[in-house]
This record gives C-alpha cells, sequence and structure tokens, in this order.
C-alpha cells in the first residue's frame, strides 16, 4: 500500500521550502537535494512561474518526490497549484478558505499560526498540520515545546530559524517535520556551481533526524 502525503512527510521529516529566482535554480536545488536523500519540496508561490516550476518537478520526478506549493493564500492558488501536482499545500498564515478547498480536492493542508489562539483554530478549522511561523523569533524550540503543553494531539512543523545546530531541539520539542530554508535550499551553492553543498546539508540533516529516532526514549 502507497504511503500517504502525512507519512512521508513525517518520514521524511525535512519539508525544504524552494524559493528559487527562476526555474532553472529550482531544478538545480531539487536534484541536489534528492541526490541527498530528501524527496519533499515546497515550492512556494514567489518563485517566478511557480504553476510551471511544480507541473515540470511533476513530470520529471513523477513517483519519486512529494511536491508541495507555498506561500498560497488564496483558495484560486490552492486549486492551480493542486493542478499543477502538489500533494501539500502550505501557507504563511490561516485562511480558512484555502483550507476548506485543500481538503475538498483531498490534499493535505499546513495552514501557518503562531499564537495559541491562531494555532487552535487553524487546526480545528481541518488542518492535518500546522506551520508554526516564525518560530525561531517566538524563542524556537522552546516555543514549540510550550504550545505542545496545552495542546499535545497538534501535528506541528516549525518553520523560521530552523538549521543543522537547532533541528535535534525542535524534534526533542515535538515536532512532526522541519520546515527547512536557506539552510538547506542553499541558493547559492547554485550560483556558484556547488550543488553538492546541498546534497551534503540535506545528508546531514537526515543523518541528525535518524539519530534523533534511534535514541532510547526516556
Amino acid at each position: 500500500m502507497p504511503e500517504t502525503t502525512a507519512q512521508t512527510i513525517e518520514r521524511v521529516g525535512l519539508i525544504p521550502v524552494l524559493r528559487a529566482r527562476n526555474a532553472a535554480q529550482a531544478h538545480a536545488v531539487v536534484k541536489a537535494m534528492i541526490a541527498g536523500g530528501v524527496t519533499v519540496v515546497e515550492v512556494t508561490m514567489t518563485v517566478p512561474g511557480a504553476i510551471d516550476v511544480l507541473k515540470d518537478l511533476k513530470r520529471e520526478y513523477a513517483g519519486d518526490l512529494l511536491l508541495g506549493s507555498g506561500t498560497v493564500t488564496t483558495a484560486e492558488q490552492a486549486e492551480a497549484t493542486i493542478e499543477a501536482g502538489a500533494e501539500f499545500v502550505v501557507s504563511p498564515s490561516f485562511h480558512p478558505a484555502v483550507v476548506a478547498k485543500t481538503r475538498a480536492l483531498g490534499k493535505l493542508s499546513i495552514p501557518g499560526a503562531l499564537t495559541p489562539t491562531e494555532v487552535i483554530t487553524a487546526w480545528n478549522a481541518g488542518a492535518d498540520y500546522v506551520k508554526i511561523f516564525p518560530c525561531s523569533a517566538m524563542g524556537g524550540a522552546s516555543y514549540l515545546k510550550s504550545l505542545l503543553a496545552p495542546f499535545p494531539h497538534l501535528k506541528l512543523i516549525p518553520t523560521g530559524g530552523v538549521t543543522l545546530q537547532t533541528a535535534e531541539s525542535f524534534l526533542r520539542a515535538g515536532a512532526r517535520a522541519l520546515g527547512v530554508g536557506s539552510d538547506l535550499v542553499n541558493l547559492a551553492a547554485v550560483d556558484a556551481g556547488t550543488p553538492e553543498t546541498i546534497t551534503e546539508t540535506a545528508r546531514a540533516y537526515l543523518h541528525v533526524l535518524a539519530q534523533f529516532r534511534n535514541q532510547p526514549a526516556t
């Protein structure tokens, strides 16, 4: 039986946030990440021609890459990105119409929220996960842990401030997966002609995740 989108996200443990300046850069980053074992990517609507990038990645990698769309703020954008191949839809903030449209189309919804009220409102509206953004600005892993204290059933994905150095602390605090930006999605490495830097970082993140999961429960 094939994995569900949620199972893939939690198994890989990472949602790299792709904010490339052009399609060529986007493709180079994705290729380098896949070489390092990371098979999930969120293509944000801020990428020029984001819909076409999604379509091209879907065609190129078929079942080998779990595609999502990011910075989605309208139901129309959600529908267009899903038609282009997105299996999950991420927003920086909570938009009830985006959550409703994503769920109606049978895909995974990950709205953004920050305060306890926002987080529980997004969850009660049908979010599959809630992206805590910008998490680092509120104290990082300690803030995530504080949110989960009264709401242990929530599935939270911290984004903003996740690095190789902080990844384990976020996992320890209860993150279901990590939203990772420029620390992994290294556009400068592509521009410099050293995409292997991204591949190595991808492997390093997966190593942190594997080590954390292999620790005996305390």
